[in-house]
């Protein structure tokens, strides 16, 4: 009998089709990175604050959830999500009757039975992941947004300065959710579970320590979130000082091993371990001035001098123009303009296309056809200047400035290209 198996894409295609996946789970996704995630968070957290809110961001840490997934309940989770007959049966199969082993010196152990775990990086891991779908009606019950990435949660709620009871409510929110982990046979990290309070500028201080479980869940100024660090303000100063730190690391020890490398070599090795940190998440910087990205530009000009081993002295716009490096204010933009290309093309996640719609005139103009976005009111209760540096508003106007042949790029590899070259002769020619 001819069996078909489908492709990772195909999976991923009918978990979205039949509703299966969390629309904020941005984990497992084609389109969906920590990026993106980070981006949605950081986006409502930045529109809070501009309308005069305070916020709170609480980081959960779930200790070895893929591991510890118990296979009863997932089997009933599927059957309430609506698998049922031979594919419910197939999944029975796969997870019923396992066991593993443990070889030592060449001597393996005595089979024992594996009753708990999902696989990663399977195929099936997505789906049988969505056995945590259920606590997002948890969260929302207690109004709170969530967006998680794999099992990184975060939840967060905005309210306005003057709201008393904050602190009872962030209370009985961790507690639900503590015991529905606990009755999903997941453990809560409450030592690892961090929370982040970002008041609004003329807001009272909030003393939102909370025992969950006897454990203590503290406040705190900042945070690292999926790789990034947050900080109460959302200017990421912390996080620029921190990626300038590690990078300024890693060049001090290829320095240390240049004589021993080819140009070529080093400018590989700086690609892989320094320019790709500059550029991690760096669309949650574009609405930074250009004082506060010196520092990674400092960094990227001391690389492009390293790749060809010149001194402090020599100028940096010769060398990044020959290593077709855009300074880092260019690759920012250049990821920022990746979003709205894959938005529009409904490519992207939906949250980002929420944020981003088509421009349609009044009435019939030739902008209609141009491939433009529609700018966000600004006109609205809150600070202007603050929504001038959201990423809804900055995406549509750089995507306006763009010439309209690269908007309407049929492909985003082609668009990409397009994109680098405009922005090269933008900034370096």
């Amino acid at each position: 009998m001819d069996q078909t198996i489908s492709s990772p894409l195909e999976e991923e295609h009918t978990n979205t089709e039949n509703n299966l996946l969390d629309p904020h789970q941005s984990g497992f996704r084609t389109g969906h990175s920590t990026e993106t995630a980070l981006l949605a968070v950081t986006e409502a957290l930045a529109t809070a604050r501009a309308s005069s809110l305070s916020s709170v961001l609480i980081l959960l840490d779930l200790s070895a959830a893929f591991d510890t997934v118990n296979h009863k309940l997932l089997i009933s989770t599927l059957a309430e999500m609506g698998i049922s007959g031979t594919a419910l049966s197939w999944f029975v199969s796969y997870l019923t009757d396992r066991s593993y082993q443990v070889s030592w010196k060449g001597s393996p152990s005595a089979p024992h039975p594996l009753s708990t775990g999902v696989l990663q990086g399977s195929v099936l891991g997505p789906l049988l992941f969505s056995y945590t779908k259920s606590l997002g009606s948890v969260i929302h019950s207690h109004g709170f947004s969530y967006h998680s990435y794999a099992d990184d949660t975060q939840l967060f709620l905005s309210f306005p300065p003057s709201t008393p009871q904050v602190k009872e409510r962030i209370s009985a929110c961790l507690t639900d959710i503590s015991e529905w982990m606990a009755t999903h046979h997941l453990k809560l990290n409450l030592d690892k579970t961090e929370l982040l309070f970002m008041p609004y500028k003329t807001s009272p201080l909030h003393d939102l320590s909370i025992t969950v479980d006897g454990t203590v869940v503290a406040a705190s100024r900042s945070a690292r979130n999926l790789g990034v660090v947050l900080d109460d303000r959302l200017d990421f100063k912390e996080h620029i000082r921190a990626m300038a730190r590690s990078c300024r690391f890693l060049l001090y020890n290829i320095r240390r091993i240049r004589p021993y490398l080819t140009t070529y070599s080093t400018q590989l090795l700086v690609q892989t371990m320094v320019t790709s940190r500059l550029d991690y998440c760096n669309s949650l910087l574009a609405s930074l001035p250009a004082c506060a990205i010196l520092p990674l530009q400092m960094i990227q000009n001391a690389a492009a001098r390293l790749v060809f081993n010149l001194p402090k002295s020599s100028h940096v716009t010769p060398l990044l123009r020959s290593l077709h490096w855009l300074p880092v204010a260019a690759r920012i933009r250049f990821k920022v303009l990746t979003l709205p290309y894959t938005a529009a093309n409904r490519t992207g996640p939906a949250y980002l296309q929420d944020l981003i719609q088509n421009y349609v005139p009044a009435r019939p103009l030739r902008s209609s056809t141009a491939g433009r976005l529609a700018l966000p009111h600004l006109r609205v209760k809150g600070s202007r200047s603050s929504r001038l540096r959201s990423f809804s508003t900055l995406a549509p106007q750089w995507w306006n400035e763009l010439p309209i042949s690269l908007r309407s790029t049929p492909t985003l590899p082609a668009f990409r290209r397009g994109l680098k070259t405009y922005l090269f002769r933008l900034h370096l020619d």
